[in-house]
């Protein structure tokens, strides 16, 4: 089974509002363990910044990040244990891109697309249904914008991966759309945020739920009736890794396509270059030209 970096909690929707955790590309999911619904006070210690204690401060700081990691790392291992159990117990049966289509296709089976909108709006099966359990996060408050800069910073930049918040909705959604005694078929873009809705839905009492291993990455195009702008593979990518060529999804239709579909990408590449140096070069004249106005 393939590595799980997720954790989900039992999650029992009430009228309270949402206390949305952060995710992007530099994070994982194990911080949700943290979420229950509860009234919206932060699970750190607060801290006060004052102009005499900087540096304690920051050591402050510094000592929470590394306790929220160390939970972090603490709530994925105990999320893999969750998931391996339900799947070994067969409460959340295992379907193959290919059996899921079948499923679909053949038996009208319902597709539960769990994505976020940035991947769906880009492609999506043909008659899924599509309740996010993250979606992006845009908000722009105090307490947002750092997380947004954060996940920028730590890797979204490459990636092209937005800050996600958990979507209070979602279980309410499925709720009122599907039966508990239905056949789900729940899909995401990787497979992980699948089985974290699989989980919650399974403890929310849904009992024929179907996990699509791999998720919709692992698709090949005659195994889902696709629609969107992109194919269903590509829907997870972005930021500059798309724009240079260089996802694992690319790489395998480069290898398809052969040298006309790499050339547009290495073209990219050398633009990119000339693009720096000519920032660079321009950057160095008008230092020059500053210093000598200083000069006269």
């Amino acid at each position: 089974m393939e590595a799980l970096s997720l954790s989900i909690p039992i999650i029992r929707v009430t009228n309270s509002n949402t206390n949305y955790i952060s995710l992007g590309a530099a994070t994982n999911y194990g911080s949700l363990s943290s979420l229950h619904h509860r009234s919206s006070s932060s699970s750190t210690r607060p801290f006060t910044l004052k102009k005499k204690k900087k540096k304690k401060t920051v050591v402050r700081v510094r000592a929470e990040s590394e306790d929220f990691e160390l939970k972090q790392v603490r709530d994925m291992a105990a999320a893999k244990k969750r998931w391996e159990a339900l799947l070994r117990d067969e409460k959340i049966k295992v379907l193959t891109p290919k059996e899921a289509g079948y499923a679909v296709q053949l038996s009208n089976k319902p597709l539960l697309d769990v994505r976020p909108s940035n991947e769906h709006n880009k492609a999506w099966v043909k008659g899924s249904t599509w309740i996010p359990i993250f979606d992006v996060d845009n908000g722009l408050d105090v307490g947002t914008i750092p997380r947004k800069v954060t996940n920028f910073a730590m890797g979204g930049w490459w990636s092209g991966m937005p800050t996600l918040s958990f979507d209070n909705s979602f279980l309410p959604r499925v709720v009122e759309k599907f039966p508990k005694d239905a056949e789900l078929i729940v899909a995401c873009q990787k497979g992980l945020r699948s089985l974290a809705a699989c989980e919650l839905l399974y403890n929310a009492g849904y009992s024929n739920l179907f996990w699509v291993q791999g998720g919709f990455e692992a698709a090949e195009e005659e195994d889902l009736v696709v629609e969107g702008p992109v194919p269903l593979k590509f829907a997870g990518i972005g930021g500059i890794s798309e724009f240079l060529g260089w996802t694992d999804q690319q790489r395998a239709a480069a290898a398809k396509e052969g040298w006309g579909y790499r050339l547009v990408f290495s073209a990219r590449l050398i633009g990119l270059f000339l693009v720096a140096d000519a920032l660079f070069i321009g950057a160095q004249q008008i230092g020059h030209y500053l210093q000598e106005i200083r000069t006269h």
